[in-house]
C-alpha cells in the first residue's frame, strides 16, 4: 500500500503565470457511499475542487443529506447560544484550535460524542440560566416590595401625625375644619410628590380617617388604596390619566427610588417609583389598578396595620439577602460552566461549519442506487489532477474502505471557470482586475501588467519623493509585520489598506522615482547635479527679474532644479507634463491593442488580427503616433539655435494643439510659421487618408469574410457538430481508474449576418471615438500631478516656512508648532485625500482606457469548495 504522502512527489506538469487562467478540467467522480464524508473533507482541506450542482432540478428539502444538514444546523444554533452566554458573561474565550481533532477526518463516533458534549453543556446552561432568570425575578419583586413598604410606611407615619395635631382643634369646638380642609393634605417635599385630593374621596360626615385603625373605620367610609412601583418616566402618565379617568376622585403620592432596579426584563439597570393610590369605593380602585397595569406598573399588597408592615418588611429583608447569596453561587456555576465551554468552542464552531458544508456539498451529488456510490462533478485546474488524486486515495485510507475513488476527466466544450494563481504580492493587483471584471478562460490577464503600470501611472499624479518615502515606510511596515497585524483585515474600515498593502509599497516607491525626476521632496528642490543654468550674482534689487544663463551642459537626470526659482516654472512643468501625460498615455493604449494579438491566437481568431487589430493599430498611430513624434522632435530640436551670421535656424516653436487641429479642418496645408520639417503636409495628408482607409476596413471586412465563411459551411453539409467520445484507461496506481472522456457539445446554427453587422458597427465607432477621449482623459496625469505640487508649495508656504523666518526666543516653539500643523496636514489632505484622488484616477485609466482595448472580463471566478475560505467568511 503506498504511503499517504505519495501524492507530494508528483509535481505538476507545467509551470503556472498571472499572464492567463489555468488550464482547467472537468473530472467526474464516483465516490463510494462509505467514503463520501471522508473524501469531500479531504476535498475541502485541500480547496482544488469548484462541485457542479447535479441536482439543480430537485428543491433543497427533498436532497438526499437534508437531514444531515438540520442537525448541524441545530447543533450550531446551540454553540451560538453558548458563545452568546459567554459574552454576556464576560467570560474570555480561549482562541485555541485543535488541528488534530479539527484538521481531520472524522468518524461518525467522533461528531456524536462531540454533539453529546455539546447538547450537555447546553442543558445544564439551559438550567442555570432559567434559574438565575427565575431568581432575578423573584429578587425584582422583593426589592420592589421592600422599597414600597418603606415608603408607604413613611407616608402613613406623615398621616397619623398630622392627624393627631388636627384632633384637639375638633374637641374645642367650632366649624369643623374637615369639611374645608383635604383628608390626607398635599405634601410637596423634596423626595415626595402627591396630586388630588380626599375631599372628593370621603363619604357622609366621618370625623377622622385613621389609617391605622383597621377595617372598620376604612368600612365606615370605604377609603381604600392601592401601592406599587412603576418606572420613572411613566409617573407622569399615570397622573394623568388616573386623574382624568376617575375625574379627580383619587389622591395620588409617589416617592422616586434612588438608587436603580436592575431589571431582567430589560436586562439593565431601570429608575423607578413607588407610588400609592387612594380612591373611594371598589370601582374606582378596580379601574385604577387596571390604569396602572396597563402602563407597566407592578402592585403590590401593604397591610394597613404598622406592626405587620414592620414584620414584613423585616421578612423582606431577610429573604432578599437570602436570595442574593444564591444568585451569586448560581453565577459562580455559570461561569464555571462557560469557562469550560469557552476552551473549546472555536473547535467546535470549526468541525460543526465544515461538517455542514461537507454535507452541503453531498447533496450536489447524485446517488447511483445500482453501484452504491455518489458521482459528483467539478471544476479543478489540469496541474493539479494529481493533487486530487492524492486526497482521494487518503481518503479512502482514512475511511478504511478497499474500494477506491474512480476519477475520471471530461473534455468538453463547456466554459470552464477562471482560475488564476495569485501570492499575497499579487492578489491585490488582481483583485483591482477582478472588480472590474473576471477574465475569460484563457483570455490574457490584465493583472500581469496592472503590477507594473498602475503604481507607474499612480506615481506620475503624486511624484514627490517625500510624500513617495512616507508612503513607502507605512506599506513597508504593513508589510514587515504582516502577521501581527493580520486582526486588520477583521476590521471594516481598515481591511482594504491592509489587503493592498503591497500595492501601496509599490505606489510609494515608483512616487518616490517620479518625485526624483520631477526634482520635487515635499515641494522643495533638490541638487544633487550640476545645473544647467546659472543665476546673475548681481540681483538688482527686490522686484527687479533678472534671467539665468544657460550653460554648456544639461542637468544629468529629471528637472534642473533651476526651474524651482523661476517665475515662469510654471509655464514650463505646465507644457512638460502635458506632453508626457500624451505620450505615455498613447504607449498604454497601444499596449492595450497589441494584447489582442496573444488572445486572437490563443482563441484561434486569426481574422481579429488581420481585420481588427491592423486597421486599429493603424488608426491610432496615423493620428495620435504622428502627435507622439512631433513631441518628440519638439523636445529634441533647438528653436532657438543660430547660425554663423547669427540668425535663427528655426522659426518660433509650434503649437502642436494647433497642427492637429488643422491636419483635420485644413488637410495639406501647414502655415510657414507652424511647419517643423520639409513635407510635414504631404505626411499629415498621407496619415489622414490611411485613418480614413481604417474606418471601413474594420467596419465591414470581417463581418463579410464570416458571412462567407459561413455559407461556405453551410454549402458543404457542416451546419452541426458532431458527437464522439474517446474512453481510455490509464494508470491505476492510485487505486482506482482515470478515465479520458472527450464531449463535444451539440451546436445549433445561431449566425446572424445583421447582429454581427450591428455589433461591429457598435466597437468601430466606439473605437474611433474612444480613441481621441481616451488620449484626452491621459492628461489627468499633468492636471493631479500640477493639482499635488502646487497644494504642497501652498502647505509648505503658509503653514512651516514662516516660522523659520521669525527670531528671538519664540522660534523653537513656533518652529514645532509649525512641524505639527505641516506634517499633519501634509499625512491627511496630500498623502491620504490626494493619494486616493490619484489611486482613483489611475483606476478609470485602467478600467476605461486600457482594459476596453482588448479585454472583455465576462469569465466566472473560480470558487473551490475550500475549509479555508469557508472559514474566513464566516468571521467576517
Amino acid at each position: 500500500m503506498p504511503s499517504r504522502g505519495w501524492g507530494t512527489l508528483r509535481a505538476r506538469p507545467k509551470t503556472t503565470s498571472i499572464f492567463r487562467s489555468e488550464v482547467m478540467s472537468l473530472v467526474q467522480l464516483y465516490i463510494p457511499s462509505d467514503v463520501a464524508r471522508f473524501t469531500v473533507s479531504q476535498l475541502g482541506e485541500m480547496g482544488l475542487v469548484e462541485f457542479r450542482d447535479l441536482n439543480a432540478e430537485v428543491s433543497a428539502f427533498q436532497r438526499s443529506f437534508v437531514s444531515d444538514v438540520r442537525r448541524f444546523d441545530e447543533i450550531e444554533r446551540k454553540l451560538r447560544y453558548l458563545r452568546l452566554q459567554i459574552e454576556r458573561s464576560d467570560v474570555d474565550v480561549y482562541d485555541f484550535l485543535d488541528e488534530d481533532f479539527a484538521g481531520r477526518s472524522r468518524g461518525p463516533r467522533d461528531i456524536d460524542e462531540m454533539e453529546e458534549r455539546i447538547s450537555a453543556h447546553e442543558s445544564r446552561v439551559l438550567k442555570l440560566t432559567a434559574a438565575y432568570k427565575s431568581l432575578q425575578l423573584k429578587h425584582l419583586e422583593l426589592v420592589e416590595n421592600k422599597h414600597v413598604l418603606e415608603e408607604v410606611s413613611s407616608l402613613f407615619s406623615e398621616i397619623t401625625g398630622r392627624q393627631q395635631q388636627q384632633q384637639p382643634s375638633v374637641a374645642r369646638g367650632g366649624s369643623n375644619r374637615y369639611d374645608t380642609a383635604p383628608l390626607l393634605g398635599r405634601t410637596d417635599t423634596s423626595s415626595r410628590r402627591s396630586i388630588g385630593s380626599m375631599d372628593a374621596a370621603r363619604a357622609g360626615d366621618a370625623l377622622g380617617f385613621d389609617v391605622e385603625a383597621g377595617p372598620a373605620i376604612g368600612h365606615d367610609i370605604n377609603v381604600g388604596f392601592i401601592t406599587g412601583v412603576i418606572s420613572r418616566d411613566r409617573i407622569s402618565t399615570l397622573e394623568r390619566v388616573l386623574w382624568r379617568s376617575l375625574r379627580g376622585n383619587m389622591f395620588l403620592n409617589y416617592v422616586d427610588i434612588e438608587e436603580p432596579i436592575h431589571d431582567p426584563k430589560q436586562d439593565g439597570a431601570v429608575y423607578k417609583s413607588a407610588f400609592i393610590v387612594f380612591a373611594h369605593g371598589e370601582s374606582l380602585r378596580d379601574r385604577a389598578t387596571k390604569i396602572a397595569e396597563s402602563l407597566g406598573a407592578t402592585l403590590y399588597h401593604v397591610d394597613s396595620s404598622a406592626e405587620r408592615r414592620q414584620e414584613e418588611l423585616i421578612d423582606t429583608m431577610s429573604r432578599i439577602d437570602d436570595l442574593h447569596q444564591i444568585l451569586e453561587n448560581n453565577s459562580v456555576a455559570r461561569v464555571n460552566e462557560l469557562t469550560s465551554v469557552s476552551e473549546q468552542i472555536t473547535t467546535w464552531f470549526t468541525v460543526v461549519r465544515k461538517e455542514k458544508a461537507i454535507y452541503h456539498t453531498l447533496n450536489l451529488c447524485n446517488y447511483d442506487a445500482n453501484r452504491n456510490c455518489l458521482i459528483a462533478e467539478g471544476w479543478c485546474a489540469s496541474n493539479d489532477i494529481a493533487a486530487v488524486q492524492s486526497a482521494l486515495h487518503i481518503a479512502t485510507e482514512d475511511a478504511g474502505s478497499n474500494v477506491p475513488t474512480v476519477l475520471q476527466e471530461l473534455r468538453t466544450t463547456k466554459e470552464p471557470p477562471t482560475f488564476i494563481r495569485t501570492n499575497k504580492f499579487t492578489e491585490g493587483f488582481q483583485n483591482i482586475v477582478d472588480a472590474y471584471g473576471v477574465p475569460k478562460a484563457g483570455e490574457v490577464n490584465p493583472g500581469l501588467f496592472t503590477c507594473i503600470t498602475f503604481p507607474f501611472l499612480f506615481a506620475l499624479m503624486f511624484g514627490d519623493l517625500g510624500h513617495g518615502f512616507l508612503m513607502t515606510i507605512c506599506a513597508a511596515l504593513l508589510c514587515f509585520y504582516e502577521r501581527k497585524l493580520a486582526w486588520l483585515a477583521k476590521d471594516e474600515s481598515m481591511r482594504m489598506f491592509y489587503s493592498g498593502r503591497y500595492i501601496v509599497l509599490l505606489m510609494g516607491i515608483f512616487s518616490m522615482y517620479t518625485g526624483f525626476l520631477y526634482n520635487d521632496i515635499f515641494s522643495r528642490a533638490m541638487g544633487i547635479f550640476s545645473s544647467g543654468w546659472a543665476w546673475p550674482t548681481d540681483s538688482g534689487g527686490e522686484g527687479v527679474t533678472v534671467e539665468a544663463t544657460k550653460l554648456g551642459h544639461t542637468y544629468a537626470i529629471g528637472i534642473d532644479p533651476a526651474w524651482h526659482h523661476a517665475s515662469n516654472s510654471l509655464l514650463f512643468t505646465n507644457s512638460y507634463k502635458m506632453k508626457m501625460s500624451i505620450v505615455l498615455g498613447v504607449i498604454h493604449m497601444t499596449l492595450g491593442i497589441c494584447l489582442q494579438v496573444p488572445n486572437a491566437l490563443h482563441f484561434k481568431k486569426r481574422i481579429n488580427i488581420l481585420h481588427v487589430f491592423v486597421p486599429q493599430i493603424i488608426f491610432l498611430f496615423s493620428i495620435f503616433g504622428y502627435l507622439v513624434f512631433t513631441i518628440l522632435f519638439k523636445w529634441s530640436t533647438d528653436w532657438y539655435a543660430r547660425d554663423a551670421s547669427g540668425e535663427l535656424t528655426h522659426v518660433s516653436p509650434p503649437s502642436l494643439l494647433n497642427m492637429l487641429i488643422y491636419m483635420f479642418l485644413s488637410p495639406g496645408n501647414v502655415n510657414a510659421s507652424e511647419r517643423m520639417f520639409r513635407g510635414q503636409a504631404v505626411l499629415q495628408t498621407f496619415l489622414l487618408l490611411i485613418a480614413l482607409v481604417c474606418v471601413p476596413w474594420m467596419l465591414l471586412v470581417k463581418p463579410l469574410i464570416l458571412r462567407r465563411e459561413h455559407r461556405k459551411i453551410i454549402s458543404e453539409g457542416y451546419g452541426r457538430i458532431s458527437t464522439h467520445v474517446r474512453v481510455s484507461a490509464e494508470d491505476d496506481s492510485m487505486g482506482g481508474a482515470v478515465v479520458l472522456t472527450e464531449q463535444e457539445e451539440m451546436e445549433e446554427d445561431d449566425f446572424d449576418f445583421a447582429d454581427i453587422m450591428i455589433n461591429q458597427s457598435i466597437h468601430t465607432i466606439e473605437f474611433c471615438l474612444n480613441s481621441i477621449s481616451n488620449t484626452a482623459s491621459y492628461l489627468r496625469l499633468w492636471a493631479l500631478s500640477l493639482a499635488h505640487a502646487q497644494l504642497s508649495e501652498v502647505l509648505w508656504t503658509m503653514t512651516f516656512l514662516p516660522t523659520l523666518k521669525m527670531t528671538g526666543a519664540i522660534q523653537p516653539i513656533a518652529i514645532m508648532c509649525g512641524f505639527s500643523v505641516w506634517f499633519t496636514l501634509t499625512f491627511g489632505i496630500l498623502i491620504g485625500m490626494e493619494g486616493l484622488s490619484a489611486f482613483l484616477h489611475a483606476l478609470r485609466l485602467h478600467w476605461v482606457e486600457f482594459n476596453n482595448k482588448f479585454y472583455d472580463g465576462t469569465g466566472v471566478k473560480f470558487e473551490p469548495f475550500s475549509f479555508k475560505a469557508l472559514l474566513d467568511q464566516a468571521e467576517e
